[in-house]
């Protein structure tokens, strides 16, 4: 069990295992820049090869890749299709808009997904120059808002389809495509072999303390590059934090399963306290997405008995399971639960 509060906010409150510090410890180093750093080229080949694509692209964060393939995707005034609740709509501070001019089109789906007949409706007229164009089309896999569920395979390659028929350009935000990978049984190459760009987070359920990778062809890559230093995301000797995102690779891709089954346990349990609007059945990976009211007043009661879950909207709340997570805090987690549920409801 973690020391103090159950820490159920998101994987991004992972800290690095004692065998990750000592992997960063010993890593060897150089100037990223120069591309001279061997753990950090270590690191983007291994992603390259991870994703069926040609060249990665070591990055400071997952935000940051989003960031890079829009500008890259998609020019000032023209327009990128995503769910309403990705992440570039809602937890990037406007970055499409201020950093690539670009108009946001969202589409509906649940779960975080939508169909390729969604697609297909929300492009635009290409020859009506009264409209923004259509450029890029992206997916968020698994669906972090839409509580983690996985995209099917099929479904996937019916978007890559009609985005090639009609001329846009593909991006995934694969913040945790790994864990969609351990719950399919799908190689993540499978998964993003087919976008023209596509990325992997290590912060998350990875369990690095930071780092991302944007993967895509060679000559996407390289502008890719020119946008990182414009950006600020150069990093010099950045084998020190590389070296946790080759660990991560290495030792916890397997185990993330671990975090899928606490999270449907931690699912049953909440779903059978009284006030809790959930279907245990939708959770496929390691989020938890559940209605109840009130749920700032929920979320503050819980941290008060040790356990913190957010609350993401006025009446829903997220949990999140993760490596810093064990079986005995999802005990204690679903004890403060039901006490807290069970009061909120009678009050």
């Amino acid at each position: 069990m973690a020391d103090g509060a159950v820490n159920l906010l998101s994987d991004t409150q992972t800290k690095p295992t004692a065998a990750m510090r000592a992997a960063i410890a010993a890593a060897e180093v150089g100037d990223e820049q120069r591309g001279e750093d061997p753990t950090v080229n270590a690191l983007q080949a291994r992603v390259a090869e991870l994703l069926g694509q040609e060249a990665a692209l070591f990055l400071p964060s997952g935000t940051m890749c989003n960031a890079i393939a829009i500008q890259l995707h998609v020019r000032p005034g023209e327009e990128l299709l995503l769910h309403h609740s990705a992440h570039p709509v809602a937890f990037e501070a406007g970055g499409p808009a201020a950093l690539a001019g670009a108009m946001i089109h969202p589409l509906d789906g649940e779960g975080g997904m939508f169909t390729a007949d969604a697609v297909r409706e929300a492009i635009r007229p290409p020859h009506d120059r009264h409209a923004p164009r259509t450029r890029c089309v992206s997916l968020e896999q698994t669906t972090n808002m839409g509580g983690g569920r996985v995209w099917p395979l099929e479904r996937v390659l019916e978007v890559l389809s009609v985005a090639a028929e009609n001329g846009l350009h593909t991006h995934l935000d694969g913040a945790r495509l790994l864990n969609a990978a351990v719950a399919s049984g799908v190689p993540a190459a499978e998964w993003a072999g087919g976008f023209d760009s596509a990325w992997i987070d290590f912060s998350k359920g990875l369990g690095a303390p930071v780092g991302a990778a944007l993967a895509g062809s060679a000559e996407l890559i390289e502008e890719a590059f020119r946008l990182k230093h414009r950006l600020g995301g150069a990093m010099r000797q950045a084998g020190i934090i590389a070296a946790a995102g080759l660990y991560a690779l290495d030792h916890h891709v397997a185990r993330l399963a671990d975090d899928h089954r606490r999270a449907r346990r931690l699912a049953d349990g909440l779903a059978a306290c009284p006030g809790v609007r959930l279907d245990p059945a939708t959770v496929e990976t390691n989020i938890v997405v559940f209605g109840v009211d009130r749920a700032a007043a929920v979320a503050g009661a819980l941290e008060r008995r040790g356990v913190r879950i957010g609350a993401i909207a006025p009446n829903a709340m997220r949990a999140v399971t993760h490596l810093d997570v064990d079986d005995d805090d999802i005990t204690r987690a679903l004890a403060a639960a039901g006490e807290v549920l069970a009061a909120h409801a009678a009050a």
